[in-house]
């Protein structure tokens, strides 16, 4: 089937007598000309339930909170959350089960989405790359807040970065500053737990952390790839990166749970073959 190829139309130009000097004007660069710029002042849309008022009267029943203002709301709780845009689309009903670690997983997680803030202990997902660990942590986060929750997502790696960039002199920002909103979010998940070098700094910094969200009993959720045993003789354990107190730390904070299976990145690959080259 032959390209469509789009066409161009030419555009002209139009004298204005009454202006001398058009106050807005574009320059379009294929004709070297300059035109009237058009008028772009369109009116913002208005809820049609509450006509920007953000209470909606219902007949019968008097006025309530609209809709709009919900959503708006959502919306801003989940800006404020910091989550990647990688996992924009992650959530309960986009989670893929495949095997019964993953299952039990899934009821953990979306329990305590439902329960909170009657919960008193977080959960660690921990276990190999492409598992979904992260995938449950997000769907936690976006299901507490649809329901108005304040909530935090940071990759610990990332947040380092962060605190480190803050005892730089130029930067404007602090390691307080950086940190606050680590320790006042009522649920923090902290991805990938123990991926960064466990230098004393590291392991200080994420002791400060855990300890200040533990003694103000907030809610945390931790992933990471690091297992409590060893599957070889060098493998390294999560105890082994953020060390025993620490690791102590964990079990009294939060609950551990285990998923398995094999990386599901390793599938694109295969599923884009399948689609390119169908049977």
């Amino acid at each position: 089937m032959p390209q469509e190829t789009a066409k161009i139309h030419p555009l002209f130009a139009v004298p204005n007598p009454a202006q001398d000097e058009p106050e807005r004007k574009f320059y379009d660069a294929p004709e070297r000309e300059f035109y009237d710029a058009p008028d772009t002042d369109d009116e913002p849309e208005v809820c049609p339930l509450c006509y920007g008022s953000g209470m909606e009267v219902v007949a019968g029943k008097g006025a309530r909170a609209c809709k709009c203002r919900k959503q708006k709301s959502q919306s801003n709780l989940i800006d404020k959350a910091r989550i990647p845009k990688r996992y924009e689309n992650c959530h309960f009903h986009s989670y893929r089960v495949i095997n019964p670690s993953q299952e039990r997983a899934f009821r953990f997680a979306s329990r305590l989405a439902m329960d909170y803030p009657a919960v008193e202990r977080g959960l660690l997902f921990m276990g190999t790359v492409g598992v979904g660990k992260t995938h449950l942590a997000v769907s936690i986060l976006k299901g507490l807040t649809e329901r108005g929750f304040s909530c935090l997502f940071y990759e610990f790696g990332a947040l380092l970065k962060e605190i480190q960039g803050s005892y730089n002199t130029v930067s404007q920002t602090s390691e307080l500053k950086v940190l606050a909103p680590v320790f006042d979010a009522e649920v923090l998940v902290l991805d990938e737990i123990g991926a960064s070098k466990p230098t004393d700094w590291v392991r200080d910094t994420m002791a400060h952390i855990i300890n200040t969200r533990y003694n103000d009993k907030k809610l945390t959720i931790f992933t990471t790839n690091y297992l409590d045993e060893r599957k070889a003789e060098r493998e390294e354990t999560l105890e082994d990166r953020i060390g025993v107190r620490l690791r102590s730390r964990l079990f009294e904070m939060s609950k551990t749970v285990i998923l398995s299976g094999e990386d599901f990145r390793r599938t694109f690959d295969h599923v884009t073959q399948i689609k390119k080259n169908p049977r």
